[in-house]
């Protein structure tokens, strides 16, 4: 039986004195030290990031049309328009944003995409780090980001973990053990030096010493599990193929996660010794899932091919095998849906393929069309809401598309 580690995962922190280097002196290798944002990069750079960015749009378009399919926009009568475009600096994927106060935040995205607020997202400025060049830059996908009082993480693609004291004046380079199991995948700030980790393997770390060492919460492998309990019931644990997708965690610490063929998906709780599956009670796979309102407690959503939506009643067993979901009452046009948030109790955001946006005021039962980028080529992939800094919405999506939420 394969086990996580349950002493502490040592991480070799890179030495300070390796830092990184003002813009104005040229350096051309990245350190594994202190590293020094600079607000924009040289013109030279920007037009080979510009040039890669457009040789790649075509390749692109034809792979996210082939993932959302080629179906009808749904018909836009008496359809609403809550959400206004906000530009960024950049033209590619936006996959995260956050907050360390009501006015200030950050964006990441693909090819490098790095930009910074000041005034709540009104505007934002590009950032990149100062000895990065443009082509080594674009090679990084940055897919998370993360800030707690002033202290921020970012966490990127091919394995990139950066983290921040002082609101993003200056960050250090993380390095992180090849013998983490699986890739990481998300990256939580939770405090001072306190921040917690998960792989695409399953596994969630905690560390208390801003990367330094890191210690594992969840004590057997997802694989070593599913062998252990094959006879259960299961549908499709044994075709596992080592990997999960779409983790979320709620807002207590308990995650949520799909296994990466969509046959069936884990739920884990803190204090538990190993990940507990799931039927996916329908014949459809799974797109994504989440939790109702952010919390393991108030019920479980799920998105299917095909459009689909489902929603579980607010008292979830989650010792079962199966839990009982109800279809909600979404028309779209076969277009995936890619995420679902709750702005309060009542009103629910659904975003997916081609920028469709649907809205119910009934907590999920019936969702409405929201027109709002409409006419916007591209892809929404993230909707999200900041309860702590006036419950302010963000819509994320394809070709450098941000939506804010103006009600």
């Amino acid at each position: 039986m394969k086990i996580f580690n349950s002493a502490i995962l040592t991480i070799l922190f890179a030495s300070a004195t390796n830092a990184f280097v003002p813009t104005s002196l040229q350096h051309n290798s990245l350190s594994c030290g202190n590293l020094q944002m600079s607000k924009s990069a040289d013109n030279n750079g920007e037009n080979r990031r510009t040039f890669v960015t457009q040789t790649a749009s075509a390749a692109a378009a034809a792979s996210v049309a082939s993932v959302t399919g080629g179906a009808p926009a749904p018909a836009e009568a008496a359809a609403s328009t809550m959400w206004k475009k906000v530009p960024v600096p950049f033209e590619d994927t936006v996959f995260d944003i956050d907050f360390d106060s009501d006015t200030h935040g950050y964006l990441v995205g693909a090819r490098g995409g790095f930009a910074e607020t000041n005034d709540g997202g009104e505007t934002w400025e590009p950032r990149a780090f100062s000895n990065l060049d443009a082509e080594e830059e674009i090679n990084y996908r940055f897919q998370v980001v993360s800030f707690n009082d002033g202290e921020g993480w970012v966490l990127g693609k091919p394995t990139l973990l950066l983290h921040t004291k002082d609101s993003g004046k200056s960050w250090e380079r993380i390095p992180l053990s090849p013998k983490l199991p699986g890739e990481p995948t998300s990256i939580l700030a939770l405090g001072p030096s306190k921040a917690e980790m998960t792989t695409s393997s399953g596994a969630v770390y905690i560390t208390d010493n801003a990367g330094r060492n890191w210690k594992a919460q969840v004590k057997e492998t997802i694989d070593a599990t599913l062998n252990r309990i094959s006879s259960s019931g299961v549908s499709g644990a044994s075709y596992f193929s080592g990997s999960i997708i779409n983790q979320v965690r709620d807002d207590e610490g308990a995650y949520l996660a799909v296994s990466s063929r969509g046959n069936f998906y884990l739920t884990w709780e803190p204090g538990q010794d190993f990940w507990i599956p799931h039927n996916r009670g329908t014949p459809r796979r799974i797109q994504t899932m989440g939790f109702v309102e952010g919390d393991i407690h108030k019920g479980l959503w799920m998105t299917l091919n095909g459009g689909k939506l489902l929603i579980s009643s607010s008292e979830v067993d989650l010792s079962k095998e199966t839990t009982d979901f109800s279809e909600a009452d979404i028309k779209t046009g076969g277009y995936g849906l890619t995420d679902v948030a709750w702005k309060d109790p009542n009103e629910v955001w659904a975003v997916g393929g081609s920028n469709t946006m649907y809205v119910s005021k009934d907590g999920g039962k019936k969702f409405s069309f929201d027109k709002s980028a409409n006419s916007i080529p591209g892809n929404l992939y993230k909707v999200k809401f900041f309860k702590e800094y006036g419950n302010t919405g963000w819509a994320l999506g394809s070709n450098g598309l941000l939506l804010r939420y103006v009600g």
